[in-house]
């Protein structure tokens, strides 16, 4: 399979893994008392990593819109299409390093998505799928780096239209864009398209009321490459049809002896056959991979709407792109990420869809900038009240969230657990590192134990104010049943024989806690 190479690439590989893992900090709660949708104000590299613990391979569809690296200077995003951001160009400089000042844009665009298409393929389910926005600018390096990162797993590249015709002044080239694309991967090549359901009414009947149901009728004539004339016979009235077909003779005739061959008592037309409603397994229809026409123009009078008619986004998405988009890939359980949120069009498009069908899919946004809560937010909690006046009232589709920052990091700059850190998230954290499973109540008297996983117990034996210490006193406070014990403390006075015997894996804080 190629591979694509750039300036800087063997310094982005594996940042994602030198990435320091922060705690998220909860806000508020909008519209409710506890939320499973979130949106998160931070760097998306950073807050990738932050919901590791408790997503990761655990996100059933991921859909993201990156900049389209157009050149452009013009953006409201620290990544702008000209990667020019004083911010981003420190991040380069950090993890780049010197030849980071020779990159072209290209680089840059590469270098920042990289690692951030690592994350996303960890938090991503194996049953889940990713789905990319982008243009023909770095559509081909996209691609080629996907490739590198899901494997053999594309599903398709979906395309839509912006605009149905061109007009204004026409430019140098005499041609104009008017399509975008959505490329589509999965983790393990097991995703599939959930589709319209198929139904009676799609085209079948069954007007000589046969046994076998109702169906529709497929013409038999088809041209193509390496198809040829073939003839058969009505065997009622021995009229006879040439005509050019992908099927054998010999399947046709096996189709009149079945009574599925319909023949016209036109000579001048073609033979078809009946195709049988039972026939199909599968109770979706495919979907096609051209989408049709979403008007941008019309999607930001609809975003100006939500916001008493001021333009605060340029570019964003069209809600019903993405609304449609998940009704063909989502069931209605799914939880789906997007970290590069923008306005917020993918929770509005999930909230529409929940309302439409009854569903249940939750939302994770992530948005660095600062509009994260005056736009990202402020455009879900107007969607889930409603808004406008009067005649242009819009009624509100219901829903919540719950909004956070970026907080502090779980080790210091020394490599020690940060005590300014929640133990409560110091404790999911060694938990989720040990058995990749999220932590649940602790219903014992001992506040140390973590919890038991597939016969192991865990005990995270933390105080910040003492050194503590694995003993006798401490094994007589345990009071689970396992085969084997997990168990962190500062410091271990038990002998090797007495950890054999009770089977106790000791380690050291903050030592062998392992790192994201």
């Amino acid at each position: 399979m190629p591979t694509l190479e750039w300036i800087g690439k063997e310094k982005v590989i594996n940042h994602h893994q030198d990435v320091p893992y922060r705690v998220l900090d909860k806000k508020y709660t909008y519209n409710g008392d506890t939320s499973e949708n979130m949106i998160i104000h931070g760097d998306n590299l950073l807050a990738l990593k932050s919901l590791l613990p408790k997503y990761e391979g655990r996100i059933d569809c991921i859909y993201i819109d990156p900049p389209y690296n157009t050149g452009a200077k013009e953006g409201q995003w620290v990544y702008s299409d000209n990667v020019d951001d004083p911010r981003i160009k420190k991040w380069l400089g950090e993890v780049v390093g010197a030849e980071g000042e020779d990159l072209s844009r290209h680089d840059k665009w590469l270098c920042m998505m990289y690692p951030r298409l690592k994350l996303l393929f960890k938090l991503l389910s194996d049953e889940g799928v990713i789905f990319i926005s982008i243009d023909d600018n770095e559509m081909a390096s996209l691609k080629l780096v996907c490739d590198e990162i899901f494997g053999k797993n594309m599903v398709c590249t979906l395309v839509w239209t912006t605009k149905a015709e061109a007009k204004g002044i026409p430019p140098v080239k005499m041609c104009v864009t008017n399509q975008e694309y959505i490329l589509a991967y999965s983790k393990t090549n097991n995703y599939k398209f959930i589709g319209d359901l198929r139904n009676i009414e799609d085209g079948f009947r069954n007007p000589d009321n046969d046994p076998r149901g109702p169906w529709k009728r497929q013409y038999l004539q088809r041209f193509g490459q390496g198809f040829s004339e073939k003839t058969i016979v009505n065997p009622e009235n021995g009229m006879s049809f040439t005509f050019e077909t992908p099927y054998t003779e010999e399947k046709m005739k096996q189709w009149i002896e079945e009574k599925i061959i319909i023949f016209p008592e036109d000579p001048a037309k073609y033979p078809a056959r009946k195709e049988f409603f039972y026939q199909y397994e599968n109770p979706y229809k495919p979907i096609v991979t051209s989408l049709g026409l979403y008007n941008t123009k019309v999607n930001s009078e609809k975003l100006k709407a939500i916001f008493d008619g001021k333009k605060v986004f340029d570019y964003s998405k069209p809600v019903d792109l993405i609304f449609d988009l998940l009704k063909k890939s989502t069931r209605n359980d799914f939880l789906i990420l997007d970290s590069f949120a923008g306005s917020g069009t993918t929770a509005h498009a999930v909230l529409n869809l929940n309302k439409q069908d009854g569903g249940n899919r939750k939302f994770i946004l992530v948005e660095m900038m600062d509009y994260a809560e005056t736009i990202t937010a402020e455009r879900v909690k107007r969607v889930i009240k409603g808004y406008g006046e009067g005649d242009q009232a819009v009624e509100g589709i219901g829903g919540d969230f719950s909004y956070y920052e970026l907080g502090l990091p779980l080790f210091d700059e020394t490599n020690n657990l940060n005590e300014d850190v929640d133990i409560e998230e110091i404790r999911k954290y060694v938990y989720y590192m040990e058995t990749k499973d999220a932590i649940s109540e602790n219903d014992t008297d001992n506040e140390f134990f973590l919890g038991q996983h597939n016969g192991t117990a865990y005990y995270f034996y933390y105080d910040r104010e003492n050194i503590t210490t694995l003993n006798r006193e401490f094994l007589s406070s345990i009071q689970t049943e396992a085969t084997d014990y997990v168990i962190y403390a500062d410091v271990c006075a038990l002998p090797k024989e007495v950890l054999k015997e009770h089977g106790i894996t000791f380690k050291k804080i903050p030592r062998d806690i392992s790192r994201l």
